[in-house]
């Protein structure tokens, strides 16, 4: 995002100051998705055997995904707790704390003992540190987007804020390739044993990397202003932001499921169901998600480049139909075993659906609350719909293949159902 150009009338310190935070909040976004998807990408290959050992695979890969969905759980805790100080003591200081929080907990989880070491122990200290993932990660969105939301100039605010969606399929890209290589290179013995603990291990390089590059970010001018105007603190922004704004809440969680329904089938669910259910090479969606990543770099700070120009709500509007129109033909391509359309129809989901909804989310979301109490409301009613609408969604979806004996149907219809109800609520929203 640092090649990001002001447009020729700004202030010069200000578009200095846009294109820095537009720059920290990517490369932030980088590091703590890193860490929060190489757990999900990990547990559906090695946590149901190594961790959980004592059940069925089927049941073990339904507990490790349960486990995955327990980050997301602790992601509203972060939203409130980093979105009170946030907007009380400024961003900046709570996006470094978020992301030397993130890489502790995954230095951790890449030093942890299996059940063959240390028993029960070693489920319930990957749970923890699980839900110290999902806590820090709660803080990371609504501070990354809002800063650089913020600083954005008018009428660009959805391009030099796409960086931070931009980070996830970064991360995708580093998370899935590290893991793609090891995978090619090791026997599964080895990769099991100890090959998969190399990319948590990693993830102390990009911290440090984070942490240099957000040091030098200041907070906006906008929220600067409105805490020198309030005329009473706000104790509790958040519960300030749900009295003013009840529905907006409502809101956010309703338009994420588009985004986060048609990304975590793709890129977690898929993975363990074609190589468990139909036998198919693991490395198949491993290149997937190099794919899926590598085209967002593309297509989120394109679309949002659309979104400024011919509005938020129109380009939401196409990525949620698209959503719902390519979920069936996606399985069916998962069943046909055509390797062809298995990627032309994941590319439709989590680069065309997925990237036109998230492209437009930032400047959307933040919009709907004041500034004194922005990070609050819009940090945690994000991480609220993440919990509803994300992490439990690979969980979800492997037990309706189990109550279904193995059809995908059932999940064919969660999908495309939580896309429909993404449509049907942008369109009764207000035009922008």
């Amino acid at each position: 995002m640092s090649a990001v150009q002001a447009p020729p009338t700004a202030n010069p310190a200000a578009a200095k100051h846009a294109r820095r935070a537009a720059t920290g909040s990517f490369i932030g976004a980088v590091v703590d998705w890193y860490d929060f998807l190489l757990y999900g990408i990990v547990a559906a290959l090695v946590f149901n055997s190594e961790f959980f050992p004592n059940v069925s695979p089927a049941m073990g890969t339904i507990v490790a995904f349960a486990t995955f969905g327990v980050g997301f759980l602790f992601r509203p805790l972060g939203g409130i707790v980093f979105g009170h100080y946030g907007d009380r003591i400024g961003r900046k200081k709570m996006l470094v704390l978020t992301i030397v929080m993130m890489g502790l907990a995954t230095t951790a989880i890449g030093l942890l003992p299996t059940f063959a070491s240390i028993g029960w122990w070693a489920p319930v200290l990957l749970v923890t540190l699980r839900a110290i993932q999902g806590f820090a990660v709660g803080g990371e969105w609504g501070g990354a987007a809002l800063i650089a939301v913020e600083n954005a100039p008018a009428g660009r605010k959805a391009f030099y804020s796409s960086g931070v969606q931009v980070g996830y399929g970064v991360a995708l890209i580093l998370t899935t390739g590290f893991v793609s290589l090891l995978s090619a290179t090791l026997d599964n013995a080895a990769f099991k044993s100890w090959g998969w603990r190399i990319p948590f291990l990693f993830s102390v390089v990009l911290v440090l990397v984070g942490l240099w590059v957000r040091s030098g970010m200041q907070d906006s001018a906008e929220f600067v202003s409105a805490v020198k105007e309030q005329r009473e603190r706000v104790r509790i922004p958040v519960i300030e932001a749900l009295k003013r704004h009840p529905g907006a809440f409502l809101l956010i969680i309703a338009l994420r499921l588009a985004e986060l329904l048609t990304m975590y089938i793709v890129t977690a669910f898929a993975l363990s169901y074609s190589t468990q259910n139909l036998g198919m090479n693991r490395e198949l969606f491993l290149n997937i998600g190099l794919v899926v990543g590598a085209v967002s770099c593309v297509t989120i700070p394109l679309f949002a480049h659309a979104a400024d120009r011919f509005g938020l709500r129109r380009v939401y509007l196409v990525g949620a139909f698209i959503g719902v129109a390519s979920a069936v033909p996606f399985f069916i391509a998962m069943e046909a075993r055509s390797t062809f359309w298995i990627v032309v129809f994941a590319v439709m989901l989590a680069n065309v659906a997925h990237d036109m909804v998230v492209a437009v989310q930032q400047p959307l979301f933040t919009a709907q609350f004041g500034a004194e109490y922005r990070y609050s409301g819009a940090g945690v009613g994000y991480q609220v719909a993440s919990v509803v609408g994300g992490g439990f969604t690979p969980f979800i979806a492997a037990a309706l293949v189990g109550f279904s004996h193995g059809s995908w149907h059932p999940v064919a219809a969660y999908l495309a159902g939580g896309c429909a109800i993404s449509f049907v609520v942008a369109f009764l929203m207000r035009k922008d």
